[in-house]
């Protein structure tokens, strides 16, 4: 079927380096689109199908897609915004559904499968070209296209993979969307294994605990937003033994305290590897799973085939417990931003510890992330270099107050910005939610604060939600809520 579909694509004027949207939900024809795109030699960009029109518009317009491949639902959204995407010259819908065919280029997937030969495109790429572009949403902006190569994604593939000793026995869950490099990895590394993926859409966590069940899963990987929602005193997740399930993993952002615990009393039997990563360089560290109880606050160390640097502003390296800023240096870094230059010179620069008789052709991923390193080599994360809080002379992690926040015992989400303030430069908001809909008062939480931590660090509003923003790969939209209280402060 892929061969179909990618010989489909060339008869539709697709040529190498092309670029391809796929604009679907979680599904088999979404696997089939990105093996097809690769082996007609075009790039894969996913567009999250959660995305509104002017989103999709954005992403289409910036990397000048040639072609999509989409759902009945979403043809009807590209309609909207086609117009203005002179690019595009083919869709393909996946659905048979669809009413109005009339935009130039259309045709049916089914037809494509129906009709076309199943013999192999001939080989149009290497392992250096251009595979796939992911956008992130980013802290500030529009989001940016991250350029990833074969070998890239090949060797996250591999790296990961060897780890968390991935085989053909493995019945891998897939809940993180293939927009999301987290996703997509845990899609190639079962094919590369020769293990069994199951697709899952969810809307309530039993969704994802009957699946665990039901199709005896191995391997879970999961963002904390999805951990705190698994691990809330009232989940069926506490309930049941998932033989099973072999190894979980997180990455996206820093597991509370609380909630390693929880998934370690549940699943005593499990491996759990708390994973660090980004994007532009796609997973950095872990930490082994027989060093959990004693550092369960480390992101670990690098991962195989990788050099994680922690430097000062001045390019020297960091030594024990001084806060720096991670540099990854391996195979997995990204080939830079599309179409933002300056942006990729920025994060994507020369090896600062090459030999000047060696050709500075290699590449190093400076991070933005603030970390240390204990004197055993284990990292912690402290923090985004650009959402770190300066507050009355102060530079203050946020993270470091919603771990507070999570210790209460009593909060299932917590996300902590900081507000303009004309005294101290800037004061702490958090934004909190409580564990299942509990009635909790912010004095109780400030006070709690003001026992556990320096007076300056102690938030000076706490606004309690239903639920928090999220991105479309489930971590909290940190963005989203700076623009909530900036439009807030305009209307005050």
């Amino acid at each position: 079927m892929t061969n179909r579909l990618a010989n489909g694509l060339l008869s539709a004027g697709l040529k190498r380096g092309d670029r391809v949207g796929i604009y679907l939900n979680k599904s088999v024809n979404q696997v089939l689109s990105i093996f097809a795109i690769a082996k007609a030699g075009g790039v894969v960009v996913p567009i999250n199908h959660l995305l509104f029109p002017d989103q999709v518009r954005h992403l289409i317009n910036d990397c000048r897609i040639t072609g999509v491949i989409t759902s009945g639902t979403g043809y009807e959204s590209l309609q909207k915004i086609l117009p203005e995407t002179p690019s595009v010259e083919f869709v393909i819908a996946t659905s048979n559904n669809v009413v109005d065919t009339s935009t130039p280029g259309f045709v049916g997937l089914e037809k494509i499968l129906q009709s076309e030969s199943a013999s192999k495109p001939p080989d149009a790429n290497i392992s250096q070209d251009l595979a796939a572009i992911l956008y992130t949403s980013g802290s500030t902006g529009r989001p940016k296209g991250i350029m990833l190569s074969h070998a890239n994604l090949v060797a996250g593939a591999r790296i990961v993979s060897s780890y968390v000793r991935m085989n053909q026995e493995d019945r891998i869950l897939s809940i993180l969307p293939f927009s999301f490099d987290y996703g997509l990895n845990q899609l190639l590394t079962t094919f590369l294994h020769g293990g069994t993926l199951i697709l899952l859409s969810f809307h309530f966590p039993d969704q994802i605990v009957q699946a665990l069940i039901k199709e005896k899963i191995t391997g879970l990987a999961g963002v904390p937003p999805l951990w705190r929602l698994l691990t809330q005193p009232s989940s069926s997740f506490h309930r049941h033994a998932f033989s099973h399930l072999r190894y979980i993993t997180n990455s996206g952002g820093v597991l509370p305290i609380a909630a390693v615990e929880s998934l370690r009393k549940t699943l005593p039997k499990t491996k759990i590897y708390l994973m660090y990563g980004l994007t532009e360089a796609f997973r950095s560290t872990y930490l082994p799973p027989e060093e959990l109880e004693r550092r369960p606050t480390s992101i670990g160390k690098a991962i195989p085939d990788t050099e994680i640097f922690v430097l000062k502003d001045t390019g020297e390296p960091c030594k024990p417990q001084e806060v720096g800023e991670l540099v990854h240096r391996g195979p997995t870094v990204a080939m830079g931003y599309w179409g933002l230059p300056e942006a990729t010179y920025k994060v994507f620069r020369p090896n600062p510890f090459l030999p000047p008789e060696t050709p500075q052709s290699e590449r190093v991923c400076y991070s933005g992330d603030l970390v240390k390193m204990d004197e055993e080599g284990y990292l912690y994360y402290v923090g985004r270099r650009d959402a770190t809080i300066k507050s009355s002379g102060y530079r203050i992690s946020p993270t470091e107050v919603e771990e507070v926040l999570y210790a209460t015992g009593r909060i299932r989400d917590a996300a902590v910005i900081g507000v303009p303030d004309g005294i101290l430069g800037h004061s702490i908001k958090a934004f909190v939610v409580p564990q299942n809909g509990e009635n909790i008062q912010t004095d109780e939480l400030l006070a709690f604060c003001a026992a556990k931590m320096p007076r300056y660090m102690v938030p000076r509003q706490i606004e309690i939600r239903g639920d928090l923003p999220k991105t479309g790969s489930g971590k909290i939209d940190y963005q989203a809520l700076r623009k909530h209280q900036s439009e807030q402060y305009q209307r005050d």
